[in-house]
């Protein structure tokens, strides 16, 4: 089962330059909402935003490892 840090870490590693919290508020481990920090997200639209983040579990999505994630971006 995929862990918290494990997305955190991916986020991160594949977004350079941010700073990511994985919460789960429902504490069910399935939707799980992600608040990523980014210098590289100013200047873009929040759809823009949230693909670039989206992009960095992609895998994780279409292989069913990661259900359901929200996200919340912020400039640094």
């Amino acid at each position: 089962m995929l862990t918290l840090n494990q997305i955190k870490q991916q986020i991160e590693s594949k977004l350079s330059n941010s700073t990511v919290e994985i919460l789960d508020p429902r504490k069910d481990g399935v939707h799980l909402k992600a608040v990523v920090t980014c210098k590289d997200f100013e200047g873009k639209g929040l759809v823009e935003q949230h693909q670039m983040v989206y992009a960095t579990v992609k895998d994780l999505i279409n292989s069913g490892e990661l259900h359901a994630l929200g996200i919340e971006t912020k400039t640094k």
